[in-house]
């Protein structure tokens, strides 16, 4: 049981002004709650934000122990992220699932890659042959998705390859989908992505390779882009790290980042769906999700409301959570000022409710 709770304000996105009520179950409520503690009045109520691609449970070196991964999703809940789509980690994270005081969490297992093509201790490492075969023990661990590593530096080519030869990726996810799981890809380079989606791939992570072709396919098939575009940022310091070794790698990452802006903005133009995510974990930090929406308006050239929605009731719809209707878990966010007419707002929230309960 919880205390009621009671805020009035803008409630977006309806944009309508109005009471919410949370009652003594952590719903919200109709009608008045008696006893109510009233949070804020005047404010601007936004469903509880989205980071749909987060790793909590990993740093730059691995997995994490339970005191990491519990600092790291205190961060992103007390930014405003009450919903969070794990893209990929390597620890058992289930204990989240038992604390109301922390987000929710959908999974996606492990990053499934080709062995010695990625980042030690991030992925299950495995051969071609063997694709299908972890699809369906990552599908077992997750919460209807399964993530793979589209692409990753190639040491004998010295450049970006795909990790699966299309056909059996095209396997593997034909496989995930008979299984009832959606599949996304960590794709870089332009050739992963083009194979994954016409292999009918439904997300596709980063997506700097995105040629108009590939993006028309996105936009009539429906599959999304999480750009996570605070990551992108971080493509000149992965090229200066590769330079000596691999030049053409170095070059490669410099020019998709060039690139990067103008290709998210002819994804968005062309209507293709884009959520938030802000690849937290590895080397970001967690708690980014109001710089990843920021991003999305100013670089990507989403509208503030648009931007907004693709880190909140947007995400929400498209992951299959509710957002701020009768009976629902009140899973919200309390700001001052109207977001939509500065982003930064969302920078500082004035309260955080989770299941009913403020919980920053």
């Amino acid at each position: 049981m919880t205390t009621p709770l009671h805020v009035r304000g803008v409630v977006l996105p309806e944009d309508v002004e109005r009471d919410l009520w949370v009652d003594s179950s952590g719903r919200i409520s109709d009608e008045p709650v008696p006893d109510a503690q009233t949070v804020a009045v005047g404010a601007f109520i936004v469903p509880g934000l989205v980071d749909a691609h987060c790793h909590v449970g990993l740093d730059e070196h691995g997995g994490v122990d339970e005191q990491e991964q519990e600092r790291q999703i205190i961060a992103d809940r007390d930014a405003g992220t009450l919903l969070i789509r794990d893209a990929g980690v390597p620890v058992d994270t289930r204990w989240i699932d038992d604390r109301a005081d922390l987000p929710r969490v959908i999974r996606a297992g492990r990053h499934i890659a080709r062995t010695k093509r990625y980042i030690r201790n991030f992925g299950a490492e495995i051969e071609p042959g063997d694709l299908v075969a972890e699809v369906e023990t990552q599908a077992a661990r997750g919460d209807g998705w399964i993530k793979l590593v589209g692409d990753w530096i190639d040491r004998d080519a010295g450049d970006l390859t795909p990790c699966w030869p299309a056909d059996t990726a095209a396997a593997a996810i034909k496989r995930a989908h008979e299984l009832g799981a959606r599949v996304t890809a960590h794709c870089f380079g332009e050739q992963s992505v083009a194979e994954l989606v016409a292999a009918g791939i439904d997300c596709v992570e980063h997506g700097t390779g995105l040629t108009d072709d590939v993006i028309s396919a996105m936009a009539e098939q429906r599959t999304a882009l999480v750009p996570t575009r605070v990551q992108i940022d971080n493509f000149p310091m992965y090229a200066d790290a590769g330079e000596a070794r691999f030049p053409r790698y170095a070059a490669h990452i410099r020019d998709l980042h060039a690139g990067a802006d103008a290709t998210m903005r002819s994804a968005h133009e062309a209507g293709v769906a884009i959520y938030a995510g802000t690849d937290a974990g590895g080397v970001l930090p967690h708690g980014l999700i109001g710089r990843e929406v920021l991003a999305l308006h100013s670089q990507v050239g989403l509208s503030p409301d648009a931007a907004l929605g693709a880190g909140s009731w947007g995400a929400r719809a498209w992951l299959g959570r509710p957002g701020l209707s009768a009976g629902e878990s009140a899973d919200l966010v309390v700001y001052e000022e109207d977001p939509r007419a500065d982003l930064r707002t969302l920078l500082a929230p004035r309260a955080v409710i989770l299941r009913g309960s403020v919980v920053a």
